[in-house]
């Protein structure tokens, strides 16, 4: 067979799984080509928070944690012992995770430590109230040449996960004004502008920080270059097939391929077959790139798949412009969700991944896609909502297209949102009598300290809780949407991709979200889709550069 191009590692994908990768195999001396689906860098990693969660961190306090810590809390939380969540997998990821901190600073990657953003379920066994989350340090852009620092999409405003809190306290303590208005909008963006820097974070700063690595490593990085398939030698993977410039190009890689493309949010198709209903590739909040490429290549193969039914559930708002996540507004006071009956089904504090897994298990009870966020007036008052509406302010045309519905009171409310008039007002009584109590009796919102994250600590007793009594109220459809798919090709702690029989395919490795987690179902704390992606994408590089795969005849 015949190849255009010849390299010793092709890595698909240029997120955090790809591109740590590529790092990974360009630092044990590979020549690597890394090919992106779309016009820009980053994947979904570069549209979000940016954090990857790394237990036994170097920043931690000394003695603030250890790996058998974080496997003790692992093993509690996941209760999944599959093949993807293998004891083998948790153990690889856990002892590597501080490393690949250790590996990217040393090369001169900026990280910091998250400090106060805390896992998900601290409260459990080995969990940490402090948080194991660690992001790039702000970014500036420019750094990456002319070429290719519009290349990397990301989020505007230069501000840190453990800061997003305080953006939603802006009208309530001055402490959240002056990080919002005076540090991140006045000295980070206005000012920073202004003398010519061009700073991102979150991941923003992640993706352009690898992609500089790569870049001053000469490592090329082909956007709008899909992989179309995989080239296989008898039982071995030898190269792949990739349509670059309307041609289909074969790229032979001695030393392995590495599929790190993403999930399949964007692909119906894909969606209908193996997720739960009903879904729709209009709710997701993942890159557009990701179609399932990488996941279909290695099916196409022989290889196994798992959890393909599962993703990274964030409950989502659908506006016109697109949707947009339900983070802070469903965990703030004066609110709560509700199905078609009236009643709430779920602590609306928690995980949002929780949060997605629980409104599709209570649609199979009563309908509750959509479910709907109920809001006291505080609640518009206070808080910002939908990421841009402020406080106070509500646009005209957030109402008339239906995004949005306001009501004079509860039954009036529920008539028009078509929900169970005395369901709701029952619900809402009850609702209120726990915030005034300060304790959830149904699904005690507000006693972990993850809930209390995103709070209102000028409220008492329960700064997640508010009563639902002062009207105007408002009302909003909230969707099953997902950050991503969680499901994808099995592979071992080495990163190699697995067929159905537990053997590995040689030549091809997977990282990130081509690939199931090895959280099985559960999202231990912010981070937890990259920090894999990023440990998973190091192992599989430095394991392609140690071993020389079956050459093509």
């Amino acid at each position: 067979m015949e190849f255009e191009h010849t390299t010793n590692v092709v890595v698909a994908g240029s997120g955090a799984a790809g591109l740590t990768a590529a790092i990974a195999a360009r630092d044990a001396g590979c020549e690597v080509i890394v090919l992106e689906s779309m016009d820009k860098v980053g994947g979904s990693t570069a549209r979000s928070g940016g954090g990857f969660w790394i237990p036994n961190n170097p920043y931690m306090k000394a003695g603030g944690d250890s790996c058998e810590a974080a496997l003790t809390y692992l093993d509690e939380i996941i209760p999944e012992k599959g093949p993807a969540s293998s004891k083998e997998r948790r153990e690889a990821y856990i002892k590597l995770a501080p490393e690949l901190v250790t590996w990217l600073e040393g090369l001169g990657f900026k990280a910091i430590y998250a400090r106060g953003y805390p896992d998900y379920y601290p409260e459990c066994s080995g969990g940490c109230a402090d948080g194991r989350c660690v992001e790039g340090d702000l970014f500036d852009l420019r750094s990456l040449g002319k070429q290719w620092k519009d290349k990397v999409y990301a989020i505007p405003v230069p501000m840190h996960t453990y800061e997003a809190s305080k953006l939603t306290l802006v009208m309530r303590t001055w402490s959240a004004f002056f990080t919002v208005v005076v540090d991140i909008i006045g000295r980070r963006t206005i000012l920073w502008r202004l003398f010519g820097k061009q700073r991102v974070s979150m991941g923003g700063s992640l993706i352009g920080q690898l992609l500089k690595l790569l870049l001053d490593r000469s490592v090329p990085v082909w956007l709008k270059t899909p992989i179309v398939s995989l080239i296989t030698d008898g039982d071995a993977v030898v190269g792949a097939m990739a349509e670059k410039g309307g041609k289909n190009i074969r790229i032979r890689a001695t030393h392995g391929v590495v599929l790190a493309a993403g999930g399949f949010e964007h692909n119906d198709a894909m969606r209908q077959r193996y997720q739960q209903h009903p879904i729709s590739t209009e709710w997701t909040l993942g890159a557009p790139g990701n179609t399932g490429g990488g996941i279909q290549a290695g099916i196409a193969v022989g290889a196994a798949v798992d959890m393909m039914d599962e993703a990274w559930w964030m409950p989502a708002l659908l506006p016109r412009s697109g949707p947009v996540p339900v983070l802070f507004e469903r965990s703030l006071p004066y609110s709560m969700i509700v199905d078609i009956s009236g009643r709430r089904f779920m602590n609306e504090s928690q995980s949002y991944v929780a949060c997605g897994q629980q409104q599709y298990e209570r649609n199979k009870v009563v309908p509750a896609v959509p479910a709907y966020l109920i809001l006291d007036s505080r609640h518009r008052k206070y808080y910002l909502l939908a990421m841009t509406m402020m406080p106070r302010i509500t646009p005209k045309s957030a109402y008339k297209e239906g995004f949005i519905t306001r009501a004079n009171s509860l039954p009036e409310l529920a008539r028009k949102m078509g929900i169970d008039e005395a369901g709701l007002v029952a619900t809402a009584k009850r609702f209120s009598q726990f915030a005034k109590n300060g304790r959830d009796e149904d699904f005690g919102r507000g006693e972990s300290a993850y809930d209390r994250f995103y709070s209102d600590p000028r409220v008492k007793p329960n700064p997640n809780l508010g009563p639902i009594e002062i009207p105007p109220f408002y009302a909003l459809k909230i969707w099953p949407g997902d950050l991503g798919t969680m499901g994808g090709l099995l592979t071992d702690e080495h990163a190699r991709v697995l067929r159905k029989d537990g053997s590995a395919i040689r030549g091809l490795y997977a990282a990130g979200n081509n690939t199931a987690s090895v959280m099985g179902r559960t999202y231990p704390g912010p981070g937890s889709t990259i920090g894999p992606a990023m440990v998973f994408g190091m192992i599989a590089g430095r394991h392609a550069a140690a071993m020389a795969k079956v050459q093509p005849g």
